[in-house]
């Protein structure tokens, strides 16, 4: 769909694409350094973290190019005469981070093997599922009722991956320290408010007539989501890691917490011994 935009229209969407890209290089950088200051056997948590906002680090790039490309300004306002925007950068990037981000949120946990592998597998084909029943409606005319409809579809496993968050891995909670399940509640409730604004801007063609207006809320919609459920979802699996090498007697070589610099990692069985 073809439409042109004011001068603020343009530049308001074109400054939150700037603002994610720097949010998810800040993001990036934070968590590689970080990385060293949870125990070993949490690490892998971080590096996950690391992987979503540097992929969606690139996609941001590749997404503000394709913004760019799409608009010549023109006599005061920004006219759509140039490449179409590609959108699917957008899908790319969540096929490969939303799988990530909840696997980051299992992971962290430590839980029993069975455990962690049946949900790592169960949340990933919902996630992929959740993410391939919208793209249809993404590119549907908005006047259609194939946006509405390819939404609801979307929905349902959104409904299942809430469902094993919620019911599922609450079950885990007693297991946990206090400090990890205040932590771990909070994060449920953040990842479930934050991913509440991708189905308002999904459907914002929808319900705005304004085709300009439309797309400048969901592309600055989105942008909000992504900055929310990445590094600041990353933050707060870096908080669980953290809390969690504490509890454990984890510390850093250097540390002047510890007397004598000694530095807990686990053994074989998983149980922390000094080094």
């Amino acid at each position: 769909m073809d439409f042109t935009l004011s001068e603020g229209q343009y530049n308001l969407v074109y400054n939150s694409f700037s603002f994610v890209i720097a949010s998810m290089g800040a993001a990036l950088v934070f968590f590689l350094l970080m990385r060293s200051r949870v125990a070993p056997r949490h690490r892998m948590a971080l590096t996950l973290s690391t992987l979503v906002v540097g992929i969606a680090l690139y996609h941001y790039v590749r997404i503000f190019g394709s913004w760019s490309d799409a608009f010549s300004f023109t006599d005061g306002r920004y006219v759509q005469d140039g490449e179409p925007f590609n959108e699917g950068y957008r899908y790319v990037d969540w096929l490969l981070t939303v799988p990530l981000l909840l696997a980051e949120l299992v992971v962290v946990l430590k839980l029993s093997k069975n455990t962690t592998r049946s949900m790592l597998i169960r949340l990933s084909i919902a996630a992929v599922a959740m993410i391939a029943l919208g793209w249809p409606g993404e590119v549907s005319d908005p006047d259609s009722t194939a946006r509405t409809l390819w939404a609801v579809a979307s929905t349902i496993p959104f409904i299942y991956i809430l469902y094993v968050l919620f019911v599922e891995l609450g079950r885990s909670l007693g297991r946990q320290s206090p400090s990890v399940r205040k932590t771990l509640d909070g994060m449920r409730y953040i990842l479930l408010a934050t991913w509440g604004v991708y189905p308002l801007a999904y459907m914002a063609p929808s319900v705005i007539d304004d085709a300009a207006a439309a797309e400048v809320a969901r592309q600055v919609g989105y942008s909000i989501a992504d900055v929310l459920a990445k590094p600041l979802f990353g933050l707060l699996v870096l908080a669980i890691a953290l809390s969690k090498s504490r509890d454990e007697g984890y510390v850093e070589a250097g540390d002047d917490a510890g007397a004598d610099s000694r530095v807990a990692v686990p053994d074989d069985a998983g149980d922390l011994v000094e080094a």
